[in-house]
């Protein structure tokens, strides 16, 4: 019998090859597993496939004697996450890894494949302690050693990787590119509407969980044993059950502090689902005044449903828009917030398989799409109003090309140093631009990006 997280992993990957973004295929694939280790394995294996794709891919084209494109997809899934568990999983037999791999091939239908599978993963798991993979270049300066050694030993696209290169140099990069193949720690927002940070970590502490407080946001918690979801809905939720946390990222949760909600006033959240960010700015306006939070997916919208409703975020009306048309209020709003639907390439160690479906062609039409969001957004910001845009990319025309290209289409808006929009954010956050930038080599958190415009008042 092939062990269940395998056969899970399997048709996980196969999702992910046929389009389907991984988180969505972990979460299909959970809900056929009973056990929760099964549930961790197939998502381990996925995850871990993803971030090591290009060396899986290397070492098993060396051991099958052909390119890795010429293999039957099938069995090139299979393959990867075999060799995954041969090079990562050690405490599995190698044994057992191959025998599951050969059955696996047969219950695809593969059977004339079988014996070509248990061929090259032998010759793999006998080669494991010497991988033929490009070594850590001795001269930094070695272009073409240091784009083999970043694209396929770290695992990255070869593309982004050459930008990292040229725009950090090699020690910055190699941190960034190490830094995405580490699993992500588990990290909360306390929810100050109905706790606070201190209250939250002896509470989690006195069910043997440990956190520790975030270095820049300031109700962050990282958890560093123990899994609080466990606590929330039996580990399928977002948060917990009372409202108390919310699972979200560090640098995700400053893009709310830019903003600097305060009681009383009327706030647009304009790409709002999951509803993270839109529950802290309720919790920083004191549920006074007016948060109206936008998606334009009616799932998206049920999931930001459920978080303000968890939250006690009763200030919040939810409505669904789409904004790249112009908003649907009569009333500006003293400050609008988008946070863009981007290529996410800021978070590649939350969501490793973005960077196998992104192109360097793709950030063009990107930030013509996220240009023209923020533009719309614009038209609902009052006189003397501010607009805060954010996005979860590392790249230059998603930031700073778009601010650039909306100061210079769009009359009436000035650029505001993060500073004085948000004299609570840590300066250690703000770029020498004015922007808030959080960057893996420099901060130890994903790669988010925000800037501040401020509407002038009438003539």
């Amino acid at each position: 019998m092939i062990a269940p997280a395998r056969v899970a992993a399997y048709e996980i990957l196969t999702a992910v090859s046929k389009g389907r973004d991984l988180p969505a295929a972990i979460a299909s694939a959970r809900r056929g597993l009973r056990d929760d280790r099964d549930r961790a394995l197939a998502a381990e294996i996925a995850t871990g496939v993803q971030r090591w794709r290009s060396a899986l891919d290397h070492a098993i084209a060396a051991c099958a004697d052909r390119p890795i494109d010429r293999l039957d997809p099938q069995i090139r899934e299979i393959l990867r996450l075999s060799a995954y568990q041969l090079l990562h999983l050690t405490r599995v037999p190698a044994s057992a890894v191959v025998d599951d791999a050969v059955n696996l091939a047969r219950r695809a239908g593969k059977r004339s494949a079988a014996g070509f599978v248990n061929a090259v993963l032998r010759k793999l798991s006998r080669r494991r302690s010497a991988l033929p993979l490009p070594p850590r270049p001795a001269d930094p300066t070695d272009r073409d050693a240091v784009l083999a050694y970043f694209s396929i030993a770290l695992s990255h696209p070869r593309w982004l990787a050459a930008r990292w290169y040229e725009r950090l140099g090699f020690d910055a990069a190699e941190t960034w590119l190490r830094f995405n193949n580490q699993p992500a720690p588990i990290t909360l927002r306390a929810n100050r509407i109905r706790t606070t940070p201190e209250a939250l970590a002896d509470r989690l502490a006195s069910t043997g969980i440990r956190v520790r407080r975030g270095e820049f946001a300031p109700d962050a918690l990282v958890v560093e044993e123990g899994n609080p979801l466990r606590l929330a809905a039996g580990g399928r939720g977002g948060g917990s059950d009372d409202g108390a946390f919310v699972v979200q990222d560090e640098a995700s949760q400053l893009v709310a502090l830019l903003a600097s909600p305060r009681p009383g006033m009327r706030l647009l959240d304009a790409c709002a689902a999951p509803g993270g960010k839109t529950s802290a700015m309720a919790a920083a306006m004191d549920r006074q005044g007016m948060l109206v939070a936008c998606d334009v997916r009616r799932r998206r919208i049920e999931l930001l449903r459920k978080t303000t409703v968890s939250t006690g975020a009763d200030n919040v009306r939810i409505v669904q828009a789409d904004l790249s048309r112009p908003p649907p209020f009569l009333t500006p709003f003293d400050t609008v917030v988008v946070d863009a639907p981007c290529s996410g390439l800021g978070t590649l160690r939350r969501d490793p398989d973005i960077r196998w479906r992104r192109q360097e062609s793709d950030l063009t039409a990107f930030a013509a799409a996220e240009l023209i969001m923020l533009q719309r957004a614009a038209d609902a910001v009052a006189p003397g109003g501010r607009l805060v845009y954010a996005t979860c990319s590392s790249e230059p025309e998603e930031n700073e090309g778009v601010v650039a290209a909306f100061l210079a289409s769009t009359p009436g808006f000035t650029g505001l140093h993060a500073r004085a929009a948000a004299p609570q954010l840590p300066e250690a956050v703000i770029d020498e631009r004015g922007h808030l930038r959080t960057e893996p080599h420099t901060h130890g958190l994903e790669a988010f990006f925000g800037a501040v415009f401020e509407r002038i008042l009438g003539p």
